[in-house]
């Protein structure tokens, strides 16, 4: 067995103990599963990952019957969305648009869960430094597990749109599978709506956690990493900048080295902050002037309602296949790398660039974060205290040679291959 393919099995396995795989029927405790040896294990999560397929790619799940998980996660653009549209259409008619931009599901194996105090371990960094909120999954960090996060596009009413678990479990006790989730998690589990809406999140949650298809690490950089491929000057250059503190210094938040045991680079830190994307108005909800998307304090997240210092923030995505994506950030503002790079560069050099325009016209800066969470904006390099008017830290050519880099990081099995 190939080391890979272990890791794959063995993170599928530590889910299973760690999260509660569901169980046979009649087991006193819902879907939690008795001790199980490592071939029952491995097994287990097999079936599990089998099971979790189907149900990814089945738009029987959801309540017009149109949508699947892979509707916008297209496999074939690294489990992004296919279109360039900064939300998507969702509900029982699919005609109710999302609020956010749908992010890649690629690569969220190794997030930690969320929380507020993250120290790096001894061997990655400095413990005595607290990096504030960091981990958890979606823009907002509100779910810590695939199992967490599968289970809010079932319900939420824009995407798949089900009204209850019930409805979820009445669905899949349909589906052509249904017999082989009965045999996985019991042959009486669609009696308990709950429970088996559990083991559907379950399933999924293992299936993402497939090595060959979330995780392959195959890039070109993976490969120069290895020393199998070699980058172009260009590229090379891209990556030093990538990598300069005075330059852009992206790699700050946006990890571009293996890890110390030789992990292959995650292309983020799993922390949260403040950057003050312009507010994109191409989201139906930006349409009310009092609505504002402020991440991790609300309004999707919840229990971070009324903490000020948390406001604007949103989750560090990985770089990882970024130059596969048709926007960027959480509402999907800019629609070119080239563009979500300059905007970096020169976000407080040359504001007039990237946000809009008053009446009398001066500049609407930082026009979707009210001002009372202005003191929450990330001032690292580059942005680093810089005024209108000052020189930007990148380039145009730095920012193209940036670009080049990034399109390194594309995985071998989303590569366009030549026509024969």
């Amino acid at each position: 067995m190939t080391r890979r393919r272990w890791k794959s099995r063995a993170i599928a396995i530590a889910a299973i103990s760690t999260f509660g795989f569901a169980a046979p029927a009649n087991t006193a405790d819902g879907v939690h599963p008795g001790p199980l040896s490592r071939a029952q294990a491995f097994a287990r999560a097999e079936a599990l990952t089998a099971l979790g397929r189907k149900m990814f790619y089945d738009p029987a799940l959801s309540a017009s019957g149109k949508q699947a998980c892979s509707s916008c996660h297209d496999p074939r653009h690294a489990f992004s969305p296919a279109s360039a549209s900064p939300v998507e259409m969702g509900g029982p008619h699919l005609d109710l648009p999302g609020v956010r931009a749908v992010p890649s599901l690629r690569y969220l194996q190794a997030a930690p869960a969320f929380t507020e105090h993250f120290h790096d371990s001894e061997d990655e960094g400095d413990e005595s430094v607290d990096n504030g909120p960091t981990g958890g999954l979606t823009w907002d960090g509100r779910a810590d597990h695939g199992n967490d996060q599968a289970k809010i596009p079932l319900l939420s009413p824009f995407e798949m749109a089900n009204k209850d678990e019930a409805a979820v479990s009445a669905s899949l006790r349909k589906t052509a599978y249904a017999d082989d989730f009965k045999a996985v998690f019991g042959q009486d589990v669609f009696d308990r709506p709950g429970d088996a809406f559990d083991a559907a999140a379950e399933a999924l949650g293992t299936f993402e956690q497939s090595a060959t298809d979330f995780y392959p690490y195959s890039s070109r950089y993976d490969a120069f990493l290895a020393g199998k491929a070699t980058l172009s000057a260009q590229e090379l250059h891209g990556r030093e900048l990538f990598e300069d503190e005075a330059k852009g210094n992206c790699a700050s938040c946006h990890l571009s080295e293996p890890a110390n045991d030789g992990e292959p680079p995650q292309f983020t830190d799993f922390g949260l902050i403040a950057i003050a994307v312009p507010r994109n108005p191409a989201i139906p909800a930006n349409a009310d002037p009092a609505y504002a998307d402020l991440g991790l304090c609300g309004p999707l997240r919840t229990d971070f309602h009324g903490r000020s210092d948390y406001c604007g923030l949103f989750k560090t995505p990985t770089l990882r296949n970024v130059a596969l994506r048709k926007s960027f950030f959480h509402n999907g503002y800019f629609h070119t790398l080239r563009d979500a790079v300059a905007f970096y560069a020169s976000r407080d050099t040359d504001p007039g660039r990237w946000y809009p325009r008053n009446a009398d016209g001066t500049i609407r800066q930082y026009d979707d974060l009210p001002k009372a969470y202005w003191r929450n904006l990330n001032q690292e390099p580059p942005f680093d205290g810089k005024k209108p008017g000052d020189k930007p830290a990148l380039t145009d050519a730095e920012i193209n040679d940036i670009v080049a880099f990034l399109q390194t990081l594309t995985d071998a099995d989303q590569v366009a291959k030549p026509s024969q």
